[in-house]
């Protein structure tokens, strides 16, 4: 049995800023996260895609705001239980008893849901033999554009991660960008940049085109791709990227007995708990009149929520307000010495 003070559903960066106001104010915490590594969608999603409106940051990438919130709470020794997701929720008196779906259990004063916007995994091809290569040189998301690199690469979507990593691939790879439709959802100037490219020939652009089928013994070689009207092209391929979305769950969070709208948890605004006394919610997976779905919201969410915690885990004490410019407290458990 873990037994700490607040335990944090989400390791993205909204729940890592989280365990930083924790930590500054004296309550331990331990954060629970599905994927097996923390950063939430910013690592997962864009960990090479820059960030432009991280207060005082001109530009940062998802891997580099999620190291630099790890960095700040190293002094607090947060302890990561990851690839796990939250299956069992009971009260226990005045705390919470949480069990993950690895069998890992908590005992706990206060709980904060930092879940984005719920467990979430890829939309994936329908095509069967693609599974056997998902991992090895079919991926869903990237986490190291380097060994693409003067290989040849199939991506398969319209939205805008796969113009994105159309575009970026190009410079240094042979890149097919293949779309069932001739429209596209992403960013009208990255659709433009796509067709520029197309003309230039440094990539090549199939539209109303789907997968047909992969083949390749344990790396793939070839893809299929066929058009709406029947057509089917052959296409040397040394990877497969797929870029359809996320199928977002809120999976056992909705039955906590939560204020659900719309796939978000309903909270108030002055210290971001929910319906549920003791469950707070933050970031993308929360809702509330005037919610701007941003990170530095979700910063501001986490100070308040975890504010708010205290009176659970410290019911005798007083929470003082203090800066960290000024507090010695704060100053010691960041380990700053004077």
């Amino acid at each position: 049995m873990n037994k700490t003070d607040v335990l944090i559903i989400g390791a993205g960066p909204t729940g890592l800023f989280c365990a930083h106001q924790l930590g500054i104010i004296g309550l331990s915490c331990e954060i629970v996260d599905n994927l097996d590594k923390a950063g939430g969608q910013c690592i997962e999603l864009y960990p090479d895609k820059p960030i432009y409106d991280i207060p005082a940051v001109p530009e940062c990438t998802g891997e580099e705001l999620t190291n630099n919130l790890l960095q700040q709470i190293k002094p607090f020794n947060v302890k990561f239980h990851l690839n796990e997701r939250v299956e069992e929720l009971k009260k226990n008196q005045n705390r919470w008893h949480v069990k993950t779906s690895g069998g890992v259990e908590f005992d706990v004063a206060a709980i904060v849901i930092a879940g984005g916007v719920g467990s979430f995994e890829p939309r994936k091809f329908s095509v069967k033999e693609c599974e056997k290569f998902e991992g090895n040189s079919l991926f869903y998301s990237i986490k190291d554009k380097s060994i693409f690199k003067d290989k040849s690469i199939s991506i398969f979507g319209g939205g805008d991660s796969a113009l994105d990593w159309a575009i970026e691939l190009s410079n240094t790879s042979k890149v097919n960008l293949i779309h069932r439709r001739d429209g596209f959802s992403g960013a009208e100037s990255s659709v433009q940049k796509v067709k520029d490219l197309n003309d230039q020939g440094k990539l090549n652009l199939f539209t109303k085109y789907q997968m047909d089928s992969v083949t390749g013994d344990k790396q793939i070689e070839t893809v299929k791709i066929k058009h709406d009207e029947g057509e089917i092209k052959e296409i040397k391929s040394d990877y497969v990227l797929g870029f359809f979305g996320l199928i977002m769950q809120l999976g056992p969070i909705l039955d906590w007995g939560l204020n659900i709208n719309k796939k978000t948890v309903e909270v108030n605004t002055e210290n971001f708990e929910t319906n549920v006394d003791g469950i707070f919610a933050i970031g993308d997976i929360c809702s509330y009149p005037g919610k701007l779905k941003l990170i530095l919201s979700g910063f501001h969410e986490g100070a308040l929520a975890a504010r708010g915690c205290f009176k659970y885990a410290k019911p005798d004490e007083k929470l003082r307000f203090e800066f960290t410019t000024t507090s010695k407290a704060a100053q010691e458990r960041l380990g700053i010495k004077k």
